[in-house]
C-alpha cells in the first residue's frame, strides 16, 4: 500500500516569536493501530523519537531523544485521553498534541497541534521536519519503522524548501 500524501501544515504567529502549527494526517489504519504509535515507547521509536521516559498518565513524566538530530527534550503528558488524545509539552519543541478521530474502521484523521517559540526560521524548520516524520509515521504504521541508523536530512531539505516558498499563513 502506497503511503497517502501528507498535506501541508498551516502556521499561524500567537505574538512575538510564538507559533501555532498544525498539521491534519488522514493515515490508512484503524485509531486502533494509530494510538500505540503515538503513545507508547516502542511506537514513538518507529517513526518520531526514543522515548527514553514516558509515563503513560496525565502529569507523567516525559523525555524524546530526536534519534535524527540528536535532540532531547523533558517534560510532562499534559494531556490523556485513551485512544483519543495525548499531548507531550517538552523542551525546547513546546506542546505537541496529537489527537485522534476514526474515520470507519480502518481509517483515522490525526489533527495535531505544536505550539512553541522561535524565529520564523526556527517554524520553517519545524515544519518541515513534522512533515517528513508523518510521512515516517505512514510508513512505520505499514510496518516499516524507521531505520534511525540509515538517516539522513534529504527529504527535510526538500520539504524545508517546499515551506520556505509558503509565506506564513
Amino acid at each position: 500500500m502506497t503511503p497517502t500524501p501528507v498535506s501541508h501544515a498551516t502556521s499561524e504567529s500567537r505574538g512575538e516569536g510564538r507559533w501555532l502549527l498544525r498539521f491534519e494526517v488522514h493515515v490508512p489504519s484503524a485509531y486502533e493501530a494509530v494510538w500505540p504509535a503515538l503513545s507508547t515507547a516502542d511506537g514513538l521509536r518507529g517513526w518520531l523519537a526514543a522515548a527514553d521516559v514516558l509515563e503513560r498518565r496525565l502529569g507523567g513524566a516525559v523525555t524524546l531523544h530526536w534519534r535524527s538530530g540528536g535532540t532531547t527534550v523533558s517534560g510532562h503528558v499534559t494531556a490523556w485521553d485513551v485512544e483519543r488524545v495525548v499531548e507531550y509539552t517538552v523542551g525546547e519543541h513546546g506542546r505537541i498534541r496529537f489527537h485522534l478521530e476514526p474515520v470507519g474502521t480502518d481509517s483515522t484523521v490525526i489533527r495535531f497541534l505544536n505550539e512553541r517559540t522561535g524565529t520564523d526560521e526556527d517554524r520553517l524548520d519545524c515544519l518541515a521536519g513534522w512533515h517528513h516524520h508523518f510521512e515516517l509515521l505512514e510508513s512505520a504504521l505499514q510496518g516499516h519503522p524507521t531505520d534511525w541508523s540509515r538517516w539522513t536530512d534529504a527529504r527535510w531539505a526538500e520539504l524545508r524548501a517546499s515551506y520556505g516558498s509558503f509565506s506564513r499563513t
